[in-house]
């Protein structure tokens, strides 16, 4: 059985490659990687297995804007530590990701020995920022009650706010997750309760506040 068992969540396989060559290379037969490219196929590993040591999760990935995928990861499987990978590197992305609980930031730029050290450090049980990682996050009293808010929904919540602020109307969330549209009405109504917001736009510029750069 493998001693480390990781999940790469990243929707560039070749970066996805490179990432299991560096853990392959420093880990060999020590670790067992498996990789999602999108936020459902990451909700499906998790639900199927909820013990892995360590999630690296992109920080662009398709079905989530910016930070709620962290957000959400964080909120549903706390005890899983998560690093943030991205190829945005401004030291005030890589505090942002500490303020939302990732235990760590890998720039895509890092050199392979970086990642497979990062990796290694969090592992072992502590954290690992580069050295440019400001000291203070920018994370408003909003974008706190945001987190808050987006970490309590549900996988299936979370899909559905994110279709909405899409634009989709509630019969085509229906129809996309094989669902009664009755059903997808209690998710909205359950969204709405939780992110305490009355309309679709209003949970839409909520989801804004958790990209990586905040609208000026």
């Amino acid at each position: 059985m493998a001693a480390y068992e990781i999940l790469i969540t990243d929707d560039h396989p070749l970066f996805r490659s490179a990432l299991r060559q560096a853990l392959t290379l420093s880990l060999g037969s020590a670790v067992r990687l498996v990789e999602a490219e999108n936020i459902a196929q990451l909700e499906s590993c998790l639900q199927e297995k909820s013990d892995w040591d360590l999630v690296l999760l992109d920080l662009n990935m398709p079905g989530a804007h910016g930070f709620s995928g962290l957000v959400l990861l964080r909120g549903q499987y706390p005890q899983i530590p998560v690093m943030m990978i991205s190829a945005q590197e401004e030291s005030t992305v890589m505090a942002r990701a500490r303020e939302f609980g990732a235990s760590g930031f890998i720039p895509k730029s890092s050199a392979l020995e970086d990642i497979q050290k990062a990796v290694q450090v969090v592992l072992d049980g502590d954290v690992w920022w580069p050295a440019q990682t400001a000291a203070t996050a920018a994370v408003t009293a909003d974008e706190k009650a945001a987190s808050a808010g987006l970490a309590s929904l549900t996988p299936q919540q979370f899909r559905v706010l994110t279709m909405v602020c899409d634009g989709l109307l509630n019969k085509q969330i229906a129809y996309d997750l094989n669902v009664s549209e009755a059903t997808v009405k209690a998710h909205v109504t359950a969204i709405f309760r939780k992110l305490n917001v009355r309309t679709r736009t209003q949970a839409a510029l909520l989801l804004q506040q958790m990209e990586s750069i905040p609208q000026s």
